[in-house]
């Protein structure tokens, strides 16, 4: 069961432990985490429109995370039984094979611990009035810091491929004390970190471009 949200969760903030019943399984999220990456994405309802093609990309992607060590997790406000239809239909449609597990959250208690719930689209509620989650995103890294957070309005599906983008610039930042520009993917040239001097990050990387004292880009060492 999931203890109550004491302080509202913050990037750096402890990604709060919690057990709950799973389509592979009953989990205790930190022992599901270990040391490895997790995101962790939210879903309204089963059996809806968008959160079938986002399952879907997400399980399409899965190869392409596990590669970076990180574990995806979903999340639904509803059975195991309704998720594990639900997965049918999801392989049927996408052609995609979900192979990451889904936690049932009917009683929303995972959600209202993550602060998932949507309180501002007054039609995204089950039959009891009760509100189901927007889109979220908690990328949690192997410390069980929480690492980025995203909100999606439940009308609106997620990039998965952005997703991913993060998970690599949050691995490239944390191994190579860099910072990624605007629409960096991976192989493009990074940001040297402001709290490294300019003298030393000529030590540390191959090239270094000067184009302001506060603003240098360096290539980074090939894999």
């Amino acid at each position: 069961m999931a203890a109550e949200r004491a302080t509202p969760l913050r990037l750096g903030s402890t990604a709060p432990n919690f057990k709950a019943d799973t389509t592979q399984g009953p989990i205790d999220f930190h022992e599901f985490i270990g040391d490895e990456w997790v995101v962790l994405f939210s879903h309204p309802e089963d059996f809806t429109p968008v959160c079938t093609t986002e399952l879907g990309e997400f399980a399409r992607l899965q190869p392409e995370f596990t590669k970076r060590g990180v574990k995806l997790i979903g999340l639904s406000a509803n059975t195991l039984g309704s998720h594990e239809d639900w997965i049918k239909d999801i392989d049927e449609v996408t052609g995609s094979l979900v192979g990451f597990p889904i936690i049932a959250d009917k009683e929303r208690k995972v959600a209202y611990l993550y602060d998932m719930l949507d309180y501002q689209d007054t039609t995204n509620v089950d039959a009891k009035g009760i509100a189901f989650t927007i889109r979220s995103v908690f990328i949690i890294d192997p410390k069980k810091v929480i690492r980025t957070i995203l909100s999606y309005p439940a009308s609106t599906g997620r990039n998965s491929a952005e997703v991913l983008r993060i998970v690599d610039s949050l691995q490239t930042g944390d191994k190579n004390k860099v910072t990624t520009p605007i629409n960096w993917v991976p192989g493009d040239d990074v940001i040297v970190h402001p709290s490294i001097k300019t003298e030393d990050a000529k030590k540390i990387f191959p090239d270094v471009r000067v184009v302001k004292p506060y603003l240098r880009f360096t290539t980074l060492p090939k894999a």
